[in-house]
Parts: structure tokens; C-alpha cells; sequence
């Protein structure tokens, strides 16, 4: 099914209405619910409802089953969702934890000033976005203008990719409507342009993989999570069955200057690096990772955020592939991908 209604970037009817429905619910002052119930979780210990945005299902599922074997009494209830769900449920106090790509907006810090809640907000980690193709593509190297293209609808056939490719029609296939990886395509790809008419919303990023790998024509958008972790059985499933797209932003690009959302390229170097030291590049398709906590005390959610954003669980996001916001990574520089 092909969707027409996602999100138009001169309206948003949605958050409205999502805004709507936090302010008719008020703000319950214990875990349970009940305001007259005492909390009885400890930063180790108790139940908390956590919301995490769909795409980073791989790496928070390893951050709770790693916090709840270290703390047995501790029992994380963790719900993945599209990006606006996951806000929907913060905003509504039916989590205390939201782990999103992005932070608060105005319009949201708003809403829960009216509920006198004051939001903390922790930066987790560096993601990026993955562009995937069906192994048989022969473009898998792709400009930024190339991407806007496509995304746009400007470039409909993979022929105006690539002049030699017999593919046909070009398919663009994400994780779910309303999606983060929607949105950041939308926002700070295509920067307010409407998306192409052939666009395709599945159910889960493992679906949209699934997609892109039966479907030749395809091009699909998932987060790195879902293919950077070599050691997960599933992503080397998936790897096995797609094709990850080498990206550049550079203007006339040689074959070198195509990159791929491997973690060396997630570093945050800073403008004046890059124009100092032309072998540095940042993948043009990445993003923050924030954890955001609305607990008015410290309970349980507390001492999970802590857990994700302290030494044991920086090192879960190195190992998996994504860059750590809290640890110094040393990049290494060789002669070949890896």
C-alpha cells in the first residue's frame, strides 16, 4: 500500500491532537499510577514503563537485559513504538522514560510545564541512518543530491541512478508511518519538500528489511542498530539478504569519498577538523540519541538512564556499533573497509 498521509510539514494536526490528549490526562506523583500510593522502586529495584522508539529496538533490548540481570530485583517494561508514540505516552505519563532521536520540542517542554514537570533529557549516544538496497543493485554508491532525488521524487527510476541498470521503478520503503526515520528524511534530508508518491510504510525496521530484500527495485531507510552489530545472529541475517549504500556529501566525489554508517564515521568532529584534515568525514546521515526521564524522584528509571548513560552501558553501544556519547573511542585509520 502506497501512503499519502504522512506527516505534512506544514501542519502538524497530529502533535496537536497528541498535545490534546496529555493535557486531559494529569500527572500521577507514584509508579503506580495513584496518587496516594507511596513508589516503592529503588534506582535497582521495583517496575518501570519504559517507551523507545522502534528503531533502536537492538540496542535498548541489550541495555535492559544487561541492567536486569545486574539487578534481578529490577524489572524494566520497555514498549517499541514509532517516535510519536513513544511521545505520546511520555507526555501522557503512562512512561517514565522515552528514548527517542531528538529532544524535547517547545510545544512538548510546554505541555509538561503545565503539569509542573521538569524533564531531564541525557544524550546516550551517535546514530546514523542506513540506506539499504537489494543486493543485486549496482548503485551502491549514492551522492546526498542523489538521495534528495530520489527521496523527492525528482529521480523515479533507477536508470537516472546509474544509466546502465535495468531495475526500473524506484520503491522507497521506511520503518513505520510517523517514524523517526521519516521525520529526520523529511526534516533534514529533503528539508520540507514532500516526499516521493512511491513511498512504503512497514510495520517494524526488521519488515522494511525484509522488503528491500525481495523487492530488486527498492531502497529502504532503517537505523544503523539493525546492521551494525556483527555479532548479533539477526543483523548477520539481514546482511546476508541486503546491501548497505555507501553515502557521500562531497561535491565530484572520487570512489574514495564514499562512506558507509560504520561507527569511525559517526565521530563528532567538529567543522574546522574536517576542513582541517581532509581524510576525516562524518557520515551525512546521522543523529543524537537522547534518553529523556520525566521521574519527579529517584527510582527506577533514575538508575536505568543512569545505567545507559554510565560506563557499562556506553561500552553495550560500542560494542554494538553505534558511537557512545560518554566515551572516547579510538579511530583507527587503514587502507581498507572493514
Amino acid at each position: 500500500m502506497i501512503f499519502a498521509d504522512f506527516l505534512d510539514p506544514r501542519g502538524r494536526t497530529f502533535l496537536g491532537a497528541l498535545l490534546l490528549a496529555a493535557s486531559l490526562l494529569p500527572a500521577c506523583s507514584s509508579q503506580s499510577g495513584s496518587g496516594t500510593e507511596e513508589p516503592t522502586d529503588t534506582p535497582t529495584s521495583g517496575k518501570v514503563s519504559i517507551s523507545v522508539d522502534e528503531t533502536f529496538a537492538p540496542i535498548l533490548e541489550s541495555q535492559v537485559d544487561t541492567f536486569q540481570k545486574l539487578y534481578p530485583d529490577a524489572h524494566v517494561k520497555a514498549s517499541y513504538q514509532p517516535e510519536d508514540s513513544v511521545m505520546l505516552d511520555f507526555l501522557n505519563d503512562k512512561v517514565k522514560l522515552a528514548v527517542v532521536s531528538r529532544d524535547l520540542n517547545a510545544a512538548e517542554k510546554a505541555e509538561l510545564a503545565k503539569q509542573t514537570m521538569t524533564p531531564i533529557t541525557t544524550h546516550i549516544g551517535i546514530d546514523g541512518l542506513a540506506i539499504i538496497l537489494h543486493p543485486s543493485n549496482p548503485d551502491s554508491l549514492l551522492t546526498m543530491t542523489q538521495l534528495r532525488s530520489i527521496f523527492s521524487g525528482q529521480t523515479t527510476g533507477w536508470k537516472q541512478v546509474g544509466g546502465q541498470t535495468k531495475l526500473g521503478d524506484i520503491n522507497v520503503v521506511f520503518d513505520a508511518n510517523r517514524s523517526s526515520t521519516l521525520r529526520f528524511v523529511r526534516d533534514s534530508l529533503l528539508r520540507g519538500q514532500p516526499l516521493t508518491k512511491r513511498v512504503f510504510a512497514a510495520k517494524s525496521n526488521a519488515e522494511a528489511l525484509t522488503y528491500v530484500a525481495t523487492h530488486p527495485a527498492a531502497i529502504g531507510v532503517v537505523g544503523v542498530n539493525w546492521v551494525s552489530d556483527h555479532d548479533d545472529p539477526t543483523v548477520q541475517s539481514f546482511l546476508h539478504s541486503v546491501r548497505v549504500a555507501a553515502i557521500t556529501a562531497r561535491p565530484n566525489p572520487t570512489k574514495d569519498d564514499y562512506i558507509k554508517p560504520y561507527q569511525r564515521y559517526l565521530a563528532p568532529y567538529t567543522p574546522e577538523q574536517l576542513q582541517a584534515d581532509q581524510n576525516l568525514q562524518r557520515y551525512p546521515l546521522q543523529r543524537n540519541l537522547y534518553i529523556i526521564s520525566r521521574e519527579a524522584r529517584t527510582g527506577l528509571g533514575s538508575g536505568f538512564a543512569s545505567f545507559v548513560a554510565g560506563q557499562k552501558g556506553q561500552l553495550i553501544f560500542y560494542k554494538s556499533g553505534l558511537l557512545p556519547a560518554k566515551m572516547q573511542v579510538r579511530i583507527v585509520t587503514t587502507s581498507k573497509d572493514d
